[in-house]
């Protein structure tokens, strides 16, 4: 992500794009968060399922892990190259 002319020449608009720029952060993660409370949910659901069923439930616990962990990389390396500075 660019600065403008204006926002390289200007601190006030500097400052009010870089508010928002971190509230729509500040969105983004407030939202995988609430991501990751229903999957919370579905992984003990996946577990106590385990608890009858010992295969099955082994293959859907790593398939969610890896999932889960693609999914964190994935956001974490979006919100860095949006950090100005760093990525855009």
């Amino acid at each position: 992500m660019q600065q403008s002319r204006l926002e390289r020449e200007n601190l006030e608009a500097h400052v009010d794009l870089c508010a928002e720029r971190y509230r729509v952060m500040e969105e983004k993660l407030d939202n995988l968060d609430k991501r990751f409370d229903r999957l919370e949910v579905a992984m003990n659901k996946i577990v106590e399922k385990q608890a009858t069923d010992k295969a099955g439930g082994n293959k859907l616990i790593i398939g969610a892990a890896a999932t889960v962990i693609a999914g964190l990389l994935s956001t974490v390396v979006l919100l860095l190259l949006n950090l100005p500075g760093l990525g855009g």
